[in-house]
């Protein structure tokens, strides 16, 4: 069971995180936090050191969220194609997943932090690059298994691959249009019977 202080500090996060995820590290000021969680910045820093502790908790929840999702999709049983065809049609739909989170927490965070705040921009780096790791797991056992045939390594096409998605993602995003996620998924699902199916 857990204590008052720990759940209280599990409330802030969550209820900080979509805000921080939108409006970014900069964009984020201590009144918005306090106003949401309706806590002082008194009991907000008797949970957290700083502002810095805070955005670095808030996008790890997020970040948290979004590799639990992927697990559930990629650890399902099945052949390699009909998880990346899961994994095609999670972000397809990513645009709703993301909503309550204020967006793709690998997109908003690594733009936003990349100038202003070093160590949240590590962050969403190193989070892009498991996301990378999971696909290219499964590339792997799918060309070990005799399901998939890759021009390249497993590694090298799971980036190409996850930068198609978040190419999309991005321009979804910015275009305010899910049409670009859409179309895109829709031509990564096309490619991969085409050119990867063994």
């Amino acid at each position: 069971m857990s204590t008052k202080a720990e759940r209280t500090t599990a409330y802030i996060i969550e209820t900080v995180a979509p805000i921080f995820n939108r409006k970014g590290y900069v964009g984020t000021s201590m009144s918005d936090l306090t106003e949401a969680t309706g806590l002082t910045k008194g009991a907000l820093y008797g949970n957290f050191e700083n502002k810095d502790a805070l955005a670095l908790s808030a996008f790890e929840y997020n970040c948290n969220k979004l590799l639990r999702a992927l697990d559930e999709v990629l650890e399902q049983p099945g052949t390699a194609l009909d998880k990346l065809f899961r994994l095609t049609d999670f972000y397809r739909h990513y645009d709703s997943f993301t909503r309550d989170m204020g967006g793709c927490p690998i997109l908003n965070v690594g733009v936003d932090a990349q100038f202003n705040h070093r160590i949240l921009a590590a962050a969403a780096r190193e989070t892009a690059r498991t996301v990378e790791g999971k696909i290219a797991l499964v590339l792997e056992q799918g060309v070990n298994k005799g399901e998939l045939k890759l021009p390249v390594t497993p590694l090298q096409f799971a980036k190409q691959l996850f930068t198609m998605i978040m190419g999309a993602v991005t321009m979804a995003t910015v275009m305010a249009d899910r049409k670009y996620l859409h179309n895109t998924i829709a031509y990564l699902e096309v490619l991969i019977r085409k050119e990867i199916k063994s």
